[in-house]
């Protein structure tokens, strides 16, 4: 089929082709907006955090205090905040590690049925099973996001060193601010 004669040959609504010149316009402007409010977005959510975890704590540092109660009954609090999360790259040191330090019963193991935290064993012993059976099996093992950011708090609290490259663990001081009820 010949493009150039078949294009030749269609009937084009010059005012169509207008109309849609006018929209794409009106898209990429749009489009430019969203880009533009999402870096304010992005900025504003930066003094957010600068003011909650930086500049409050410090200040109520300095103060020798954790908690603040406003004239308006409104309470000011800063409160440790902990995260971690298993980088993709380090899931098998960190299952290693948990394992090894005696927290292997936070590692879900999933073949088909889910196992729980404490029953690691009982999905070692499925896995042989099927192997001497001869039969294939998918396994995935995982720690739940909310339980290794329990656990990681827990030991931090009690003195206990966790390995932060591998948790990727995050330790900050947070700022609550509630108001009267």
């Amino acid at each position: 089929m010949d493009l150039e004669k078949l294009s030749s040959s269609i009937d084009v609504d010059s005012s169509k082709v207008k109309d849609i010149s006018v929209a794409c316009t009106r898209l990429l402007d749009v489009q430019k907006q969203i880009a533009d409010i999402e870096n304010q977005l992005k900025t504003v959510q930066e003094q957010e955090l600068k003011l909650s975890e930086q500049i409050i704590p410090n200040l109520m540092q300095e103060m020798g205090i954790s908690l603040l109660k406003l004239a308006d009954g409104s309470a000011v609090e800063v409160k440790p905040y902990y995260a971690a999360k298993i980088p993709t790259d380090k899931t098998t040191e960190a299952f290693q590690w948990l394992r090894d330090n005696g927290h292997g019963d936070l590692i879900k193991n999933n073949i088909t049925v889910t196992f729980g935290r404490s029953e690691d064993d009982r999905a070692k012993e499925l896995i042989d099973l099927f192997q001497q059976k001869g039969h294939s099996y998918k396994q995935a093992e995982k720690v739940e996001p909310m339980t290794l950011k329990a656990f990681v708090r827990e030991q931090i609290q009690n003195g206990r060193m966790v390995p932060s490259d591998i948790f990727g663990i995050y330790v900050a001081n947070k700022t609550k601010i509630t108001n009267k009820e």
